[in-house]
């Protein structure tokens, strides 16, 4: 039976990578850049269920709704005050290391404040609360995530499909000059694509750190990668 433990452990595992990937590939896919600070802003979130839970004593609820809303938040601020102003640079290479600074940015931010050390993620019992499953012990996070991830996936797989921005989503995509004279709104089409990213993102911290325990400034690098 471990080996089943296992495997459902790998794939409740391979479910949040999965969901990271989704937000970062997202963003990679329409605007054609790489944001580095994906992982980062994961790590922010879940800084801010650790304040709200285990430094201000709020419900693990309030904690868990306001990393979501913080990350999705800070997502469309990197967007506006360092991606959009060089939307138009002569080379890729400068979208490239801002998204890089805004990566240590975001890190050393986290670690002045916190002092670099690690911190015990709050506890979230309806997550972290062991089930019953045949002769199996195992953590309900466990069971949600790849649920809670396919979900999604259907979910804005129908968002691209069949919805008005999510048409100009592949438009902008496939062409962006092409798309902008057909009179799509470039700036607005990858604002609303970090937006998601950055929402995804925000669920993916929860589910990540739930599972992993502990949270430091610098441990948002290995998920971004």
């Amino acid at each position: 039976m471990s080996f089943i433990s296992y495997l459902i452990n790998g794939i409740s595992l391979g479910s949040v990578y999965a969901l990271i990937a989704l937000g970062y590939t997202m963003v990679y896919g329409i605007a054609k850049m790489l944001n580095f600070a994906h992982g980062d802003v994961i790590m922010v979130g879940a800084f801010i269920t650790y304040t709200m839970c285990s430094t201000m004593g709020l419900s693990p609820v309030i904690g868990v709704l306001a990393a979501v809303v913080a990350c999705t938040l800070l997502g469309m601020a990197i967007e506006k005050v360092a991606y959009k102003p060089l939307r138009k640079a002569a080379s890729p290479l400068a979208v490239l290391i801002t998204a890089i600074g805004v990566s240590y940015l975001l890190q050393n931010l986290a670690t002045y404040i916190t002092g670099g050390i690690a911190r015990a993620y709050p506890d979230i019992p309806f997550l972290t609360q062991v089930m019953q499953v045949g002769s199996l012990n195992v953590k309900r996070i466990t069971i949600i995530t790849p649920i809670l991830t396919i979900l999604l996936v259907v979910v804005l797989v129908i968002l691209i499909q069949k919805t008005k921005i999510g048409m100009a989503m592949r438009a902008v995509s496939r062409d962006f000059e092409t798309a902008q004279l057909m009179g799509i709104k470039i700036n607005s089409v990858i604002s609303v694509t970090f937006v998601i990213g950055s929402l995804l993102a925000g669920v993916a911290s929860i589910l990540y750190f739930s599972n992993y325990g502990q949270v430091s400034p610098m441990i948002g690098a290995m998920p971004g990668l």
